[in-house]
Parts: C-alpha cells; structure tokens; sequence
C-alpha cells in the first residue's frame, strides 16, 4: 500500500491545499513538483479532504511466495564455553516435534573456531545435517562476521524457520539476519505450532500479558523466532550418532568487520534462578524487608535459590536478576513455592513449566491456584514457619 502524486495535475493551488491539509507537514511542493517526505504516517487525510485525483491510495501487488523452496527449521548452536548452550538442545528437541507435522529435516548451524566436538554431539539430539563455519577469526563472537555466516547458511539453504535462543547472544544476532533476510522475526516465544503448508504460528504474550498473540509470517521466509531458555523441553542423548556435518565455506569477505574484538573477559559467576532445581519466590503477600529472613531460612533448608515478582524486585528486596516472569527469567525447577504471589500471567508465564508448583495464598480465588499442583489457602506468616519448624524436625523431606 502507497501514496501515489499524479504531477500531472499538481499546480500552485492544489499544491498550497495539500501542504495545509497535511498535519505531519510532510508534502512538499518545489518547482511544480510535488513529494512526500519521512514524517508521513500514511493517515490519508491527503486523499480523503485534499483535491481529487493529486494524490492516491494504491494496493501493491504482492509478489507470492513460493514456500516449497523453502524446506527444513534451522537451530543456531549456541556456544557456552566449550559445549552447546542449553537452549540450542531445547530448540531442536521443539524443531523435532514441529518436523512431524511437515516432515522437513532439522538444521543446526554452528558458528566458531574449533568446533568439530561440538558439531559431532549435536547429532546424538536428532539432528539431520550441521552446517559449520569454522574459523579462526570466529572464535570470539562479533556481531559482523557472525551475521554474515548466518545470511550465507540462509541464501544457500534456505530453510523455512529459524530457531534462535533469547540469549544475549540471539537477541543481538537473530534480529540482524532476519532484517537482511527482509523477513519479521517474534521474540521471546512462549509456544510455537506449525501448520502443514509450513507456516510457523509463534505465540507469546502480548499487552503486559493479558493476551496470547498468535503471529504468523505468512508471505516470507524464513520464520524467525527467539525463546528463552527452559521454555522447551530437550531431547535425550541418543547413543547412536545420525545425521551428516557439512563444512561450509568462510570467506574474507564474511569476517570483514567494523570492529575489532580484542579480548573476552570471563565475568565472575551470577546468580541464575534458570539453573535451580528447587526456588522459594515471593510476592506482594511479605509485608517488609526484614521478613526476607524467614525466606532465606526456609530457602537454606531446602537447597532452593529464592526468587520473585517484579514488586519484589522494584522495591529493592532482591536482586532483578532473581525476578521469575516476563520481564525477568523462566525457569524450569523440581519444586517451586510460591509465597504471597496472586498469581498474574506476567508470572505464570515464567515458571508454569516447573514439574511441581506450590503456592501459599491468603486468597481463595487467587489466580496462583489455576496453575499450582498444590495449594495451601491461609497467611503466610502462619504456614511458614509451621513449615520451617516441620523441616527441622524431619515431617518434611524434599
């Protein structure tokens, strides 16, 4: 869809209307001709209230895709040191479960120095081909040189969706390749569905949460799509190695770059509620600071890593990095607790994923209840430290 001057009819009058009747001044009038500029928001008050026939309103043609060149879902490997990230496991577990419905093979693209062990364990996950780009000068990640490789894999492979996890790494690098692909790509998926002409429907929530988005890309290609890590479920090792790699070319052209990575400083460990096990959160149902205390205690007795709701965070009790949700982390534990937390799909959506759910609420009707295995209705600063006191006697055995 576009604005279109006919400067056939544009003359000094009808030129001075549309210039007034414009309320972003983006029409311009110099010598007889007539354009529009940046600041056009496409409101067509032009059209509508200016004179008849300067300027139109036309539909472009779309070109249709063809969408049986494009075969097969591709996963970006991600590195963390020297083994495969986690997500990149969880991705092709997902891209596996997708393939049955259109029977395509799963891709894995790898990109970095060295990383023919790591090429070789992916196809132990169900993996069909790994294609490696292999280079000194990939060792390190650079945002130039690495989106290059990823465009040359999608030109020369063209699969039909691309699975990227929403690291730090993915989120700089998955939006770059998919703008030079002139394709859309969704973040932070929570499902994806795929359908049997290949269009990949990306689901996440929308609006603060409040609704689920279905987005589909259904004129280009590939799909891309970005999830965070413990969305999914990883396959198992397989014993057995299937698949073929393939080396790929690297170029002097790819590694050419506008920056220069000197070195890579390791970072001292973090804490990282992604990784736990066992998580004791909290909500707005602690009254203060000082009753952090009764948490951590139970945390120590459990193992757990305490984690909690963005107010938690927001009035300074925890670290944000220890805030489950939307705006924080997922996480996938054994057992997580939740403690005075309502329940909002802001939330939810960050820990509904963990194989046991308890949730302590003074609120009958709190949504927390919809998603808990179990739940105990009643004030926390009763049934805690009723729960403190059973774990140190040994009733309660984790």
């Amino acid at each position: 869809m576009a604005l279109k001057i006919n400067q056939s009819l544009v003359n000094k009058e009808n030129a001075s209307q549309l210039i007034a009747v414009c309320p972003f001044n983006a029409i311009e009038e110099q010598d007889g001709i007539m354009s529009i500029g940046a600041g056009c928001r496409l409101c067509k008050l032009c059209v509508n209230k200016g004179p008849k026939g300067v300027i139109t309103w036309e539909d472009e043609k779309k070109q249709e895709l063809d969408k049986s060149e494009w075969v097969g879902i591709a996963v970006f490997v991600e590195r963390r040191n020297e083994t495969v990230h986690p997500v990149t496991l969880e991705l092709i577990g997902k891209a596996r479960e997708l393939t049955e419905v259109t029977g395509h093979p799963v891709y894995a693209i790898a990109i970095g120095c060295g990383m023919d062990d790591i090429a070789r364990e992916l196809l132990h996950y169900g993996v069909d081909k790994v294609f490696v780009y292999d280079d000194a000068a990939l060792d390190m990640f650079s945002i130039s040189p690495y989106t290059s490789a990823f465009y040359d894999f999608i030109q020369r492979v063209k699969p039909s969706s691309v699975l990227v996890g929403a690291t730090n790494i993915g989120r700089s690098l998955a939006p770059r390749v998919a703008a030079r692909c002139k394709t859309g790509l969704t973040a932070d998926c929570t499902m994806l569905k795929m359908r049997e002409n290949t269009d990949l429907v990306q689901i996440r929530p929308a609006f603060g949460g409040n609704i689920m988005a279905q987005i589909v890309t259904s004129n280009a290609r590939p799909q891309f799509c970005t999830v965070r890590y413990k969305v999914f479920a990883a396959l198992r090792r397989s014993e057995q190695a299937q698949g073929e790699i393939v080396c790929m070319n690297v170029t002097a052209k790819m590694l050419k770059s506008g920056t220069e990575v000197l070195d890579a400083v390791k970072k001292p460990a973090e804490i990282d509620i992604s990784e736990a096990e066992v998580i004791v959160a909290v909500g707005r149902g602690l009254k203060s600071a000082n009753d952090m205390n009764m948490i951590q205690e139970l945390a120590e007795l459990l193992g757990a890593r305490i984690a909690g709701t963005r107010p938690m965070i927001e009035a300074g009790w925890l670290d944000p990095k220890r805030q489950i949700g939307l705006s924080g982390r997922t996480v996938k534990p054994r057992l997580i607790i939740a403690i005075g937390i309502s329940g909002a799909v802001q939330f939810t959506a960050g820990m509904k994923g963990a194989d046991c759910i308890v949730a302590i609420n003074s609120d009958e009707n709190a949504s927390i209840f919809e998603v808990a295995h179990y739940g105990l209705v009643g004030d926390l600063y009763e049934i805690v430290p009723l729960l403190i006191a059973g774990i140190k006697e040994g009733k309660y055995v984790l």
